[in-house]
């Protein structure tokens, strides 16, 4: 069916063995959540003095506690901070914003609350930087802040915001004890056209991933700030160049920018998130943690394992809860893998890969009072052929949609539709992803001004076949 070599791929059956779709043998089930999440510390800087004068709430305006309480009420079990950086702001988060997460943690226990910032990258646009869930968080965060964020310094130095200096960062965090994630926000936000990148480009992320495959894994598929038409705005903030469907034209497009990534054997996953700043119903262009766009980890309810589970691909992530529950699986010669698993199979022997998608349409309305219905589920995979030698590359050419399913072709199992599909004599290293709309559309459209929850896609992160 697919053809090439796959120099990248890895050889990590994690995955072998049958398991429980709902949850795995380790306790783990499908739990939603939010990494991308301003609070009143995301001020402004009074720079006349020295040091520069914090004002809290002059970008987003609640408080830390407010969004853990609207997360728990909209369904969500684990959340982040992601407050903007600025000048001297490392001592801002150490010594005002880091009391104030504790109080919240206190306050609000369901919901696990992580400990981080919208880390201003270097000559690029702000990236989740997710610390992991220790003893001395709070002091790693500020060595990581006050050393490599390219606004921490005053008076600004531009030796900070250089490529060079995010490699920097990154290497240095993969040597820690305790690794952090990086997450890129609202990729193409700043891209003028299709394919015509701003900020944030395939270069970087490929010399990023290069430099911390562990730490750098992955971009927002559906960017905050979903609100925005509501009132009047664009969806995402994305005034140059469109999002599609509500997400980022590089995940949005198929054979787009994710998918080249993925066809090198990349380890590169997608997220959702509200980027909340101010409520949509308050004049912004946000909705609550949670109230729309979901990012679902396969996890237990324990902060190691949910940093586990993003750093792994354990993840698929929804719009207007269009749907509660995401598996994919491919199995094939006794052996099955997952998202963000591998399964190694032998081209000694007849290779059919068998795919199992199983989701779980939402029981009763969503926030908006809707009843949203699945319309369609795509099936999308493509080749594996290894490093691209243009670090500028943007497209696979060998991604396509091998199967679109509707209605009829899928069975009810429980509170489940089941969806199976062979991938016939797969003769080299591929991957497979899901995508499902509420929509006819047969390719996610550019956005206008159309209400939000009238365009709802659900993504999965990929599956893995690597061919022995």
């Amino acid at each position: 069916m697919v053809g090439g070599g796959a120099a990248w791929a890895r050889d990590d059956d994690r995955a072998e063995g049958n398991r429980e779709r709902r949850g795995d043998s380790r306790g783990r089930v499908w739990r939603a959540g939010d990494h991308h999440v301003h609070s009143e510390y995301s001020g402004e800087f009074d720079t006349s003095t020295n040091p520069p004068k914090f004002i809290k709430g002059a970008d987003a305006v609640y408080p830390i506690v407010t969004n853990a309480i609207m997360a728990k009420n909209f369904g969500l079990t684990w959340a982040m901070c992601t407050d903007h950086g600025g000048p001297t702001h490392s001592k801002v988060n150490l010594e005002q914003a880091y009391p104030d997460l504790l109080r919240s943690r206190r306050l609000v226990p369901e919901v696990l609350q992580f400990w981080g910032m919208e880390f201003d990258a270097p000559a690029m646009d702000h990236h989740t930087l997710m610390i992991p869930r220790h003893d001395d968080e709070a002091k790693m965060l500020h060595d990581l802040e006050s050393r490599f964020a390219k606004l921490d310094a005053f008076p600004k130095d531009p030796a900070r915001d250089t490529e060079a200096k995010m490699v920097e960062f990154l290497k240095y965090a993969k040597d820690l004890r305790q690794k952090p994630l990086v997450i890129a926000h609202h990729a193409s936000r700043s891209a003028t056209g299709l394919g015509v990148w701003g900020q944030d480009t395939p270069r970087e992320f490929r010399n990023g991933n290069n430099a911390a495959p562990n730490v750098y894994v992955g971009f927002e598929g559906a960017p905050g700030h979903q609100a925005g038409p509501l009132n009047g705005g664009a969806r995402g903030g994305y005034g140059s160049h469109p999002t599609y469907g509500g997400y980022d034209q590089m995940t949005a497009r198929v054979g787009g920018l994710w998918d080249s990534l993925l066809g090198e054997g990349r380890r590169w996953w997608i997220t959702a998130t509200s980027d909340s700043h101010v409520h949509w119903t308050r004049g912004g262009s946000d909705f609550w943690p949670g109230e729309y766009s979901k990012t679902y980890v396969l996890a237990r309810q324990d902060y190691a394992d949910i940093m586990d589970g993003l750093r792994n691909g354990r993840i698929w992530v929804t719009t207007g809860d269009l749907i509660t529950s995401l598996d994919l699986t491919a199995g094939g010669q006794g052996k099955e893998a997952a998202v963000g698993e591998t399964i190694t199979v032998s081209r000694r022997q007849r290779t059919d890969v068998e795919i199992e998608i199983r989701f779980r349409p939402l029981d009763g309305v969503n926030h908006n009072g809707d009843r949203p219905e699945v319309r369609r589920v795509d099936l999308i995979v493509g080749e594996i052929t290894g490093p691209s030698a243009d670090l500028d590359a943007d497209t696979n050419p060998t991604t396509r949609v091998v199967g679109r399913f509707g209605p009829r072709d899928w069975r009810k199992q429980g509170d489940y539709y089941v969806i199976k599909h062979t991938l016939r004599d797969v003769q080299t290293d591929m991957y497979a992803r899901v995508r499902g709309t509420s929509t006819e559309e047969a390719e996610p459209l550019a956005d206008g001004k159309e209400s939000p929850w009238e365009d709802l896609w659900f993504y999965s992160n990929p599956v893995f076949v690597h061919v022995r």
